[in-house]
C-alpha cells in the first residue's frame, strides 16, 4: 500500500488580532450564506408565498434552532460526563468552544422554529418544511467538510486505496493494534492506521447527493409532504449506512455489545420511518401551485 494521505490541517483559518477564526465556524457561516441565497431564489420562483423580510425571519429563527437545538441535544445524549452537567455544571451548555453539536437536535430546533414561524405567517407547517428541506444538505455537507479539516469523527481502519491517516486517532490506532495484531505493520510503516474518511462519505451522501435529489424534485410543483419525506428518508438511510464504517463517539461506544448499533443509528431509525410515512401521505396530498410573490 502506498503512503496514505495524512489528514493534518490547521483548524484555524486565520487570525483577526487575538481572535482565532476556525475552519469549522467558517463552514457554518458558509452554510447559512448559501441557504439564504438559495432560499431567496426559491422564494422568487414562487415556492413560498411570503415577503423577503418574512423569509429573512425564517432563516434567522432556523439558524438559532440549529445552534440551540444542536447544542442541547449533544449535551443530553453525547456529552462525555452524561447528563450530570445539568446539576453539577449547568454552564457547560454554553461552552460551545469546547465543541459538541448534534444534527438530530439541530433538526428538531429548525422544526420548532419553522412551526412557530409558520403559525405567525398562517402557512401550513409542511409547506414551510418542504421549502427549507432542499437547502439543508448544503449546510450538512459543509459541516462534514469542517469535521474532515479538524481531523475528527474518523472511520474505522481499512485496507483501501483511498484510506487516510488521522494523526488525532493515534491513541486509538495503538489500542486497535493491541486487539488486532495483524495491523501492526501498517502502524509501524505509516505511524498510524489507514482509516475510512467517513466525513467525506457523509459529505458526498448527506451533502451532494441529497442536495441534488431534493433540488431536482422541488424544481416543479409537487405534492405536500414529498420533499420533507425524501429528506428524512435519505438522511436516515445515509447516516445509518455510514455509521457502519464510522467510529462511534468514544464516550458512548456501541449500544449493544462491541460492534452493534451506534447512537447515530438509533436516532436515524425514526427519521426513516417518518420519511416513509410522509411520502405515503404525499400520494393523497394537494399539489401546490406556484405563488405570486409579495415584494
Amino acid at each position: 500500500m502506498s503512503q496514505p494521505f495524512v489528514v493534518h490541517f490547521d483548524p484555524v483559518a486565520f487570525h483577526l488580532g487575538p481572535v482565532q477564526v476556525h475552519w469549522y465556524g467558517l463552514m457554518y457561516l458558509l452554510g447559512f450564506f448559501f441557504v439564504a441565497v438559495l432560499g431567496e431564489y426559491r422564494r422568487r420562483r414562487g415556492r413560498l408565498p411570503v415577503s423577503r423580510d418574512a423569509l429573512g425571519d425564517l432563516l434567522f429563527y432556523g439558524m438559532l434552532g440549529v445552534i440551540v437545538g444542536g447544542r442541547i441535544w449533544y449535551m443530553l445524549f453525547y456529552y462525555e460526563g452524561g447528563i450530570h452537567w445539568i446539576w453539577t455544571d449547568p454552564l457547560a451548555l454554553f461552552k460551545v468552544w469546547d465543541g459538541g453539536m448534534s444534527f438530530h437536535g439541530g433538526l428538531l430546533g429548525v422544526l420548532a422554529a419553522g412551526w412557530w414561524w409558520s403559525r405567525r405567517q398562517a402557512l401550513h407547517f409542511f409547506d414551510t418544511v418542504d421549502f427549507v428541506a432542499p437547502l439543508v444538505p448544503i449546510g450538512l455537507g459543509l459541516g462534514r467538510l469542517g469535521n474532515f479539516i479538524n481531523g475528527e469523527l474518523w472511520g474505522k481502519p481499512a485496507d483501501l486505496s483511498w484510506a487516510m491517516i488521522f494523526p488525532n486517532a493515534h491513541a486509538e490506532d495503538v489500542a486497535w493494534v493491541a486487539a488486532h495484531p495483524a495491523w501492526l505493520p501498517s502502524l509501524q510503516q505509516f505511524d498510524g492506521l489507514p482509516r475510512n474518511p467517513s466525513q467525506l462519505y457523509e459529505l458526498g451522501l448527506e451533502g451532494l447527493v441529497m442536495f441534488l435529489a431534493l433540488w431536482l424534485v422541488s424544481l416543479q410543483p409537487r405534492p405536500r409532504y414529498l420533499v420533507s419525506g425524501l429528506f428524512a428518508l435519505l438522511y436516515g438511510v445515509f447516516r445509518f449506512a455510514v455509521e457502519f464504517v464510522r467510529v462511534p463517539d468514544p464516550q458512548l461506544g456501541y449500544l449493544f455489545g462491541t460492534s452493534w448499533v451506534t447512537m447515530g443509528q438509533m436516532q436515524s431509525l425514526p427519521l426513516i420511518v417518518v420519511g416513509l410515512v410522509l411520502i405515503a401521505m404525499s400520494r393523497r396530498a394537494p399539489t401546490l401551485p406556484l405563488a405570486i410573490q409579495p415584494s
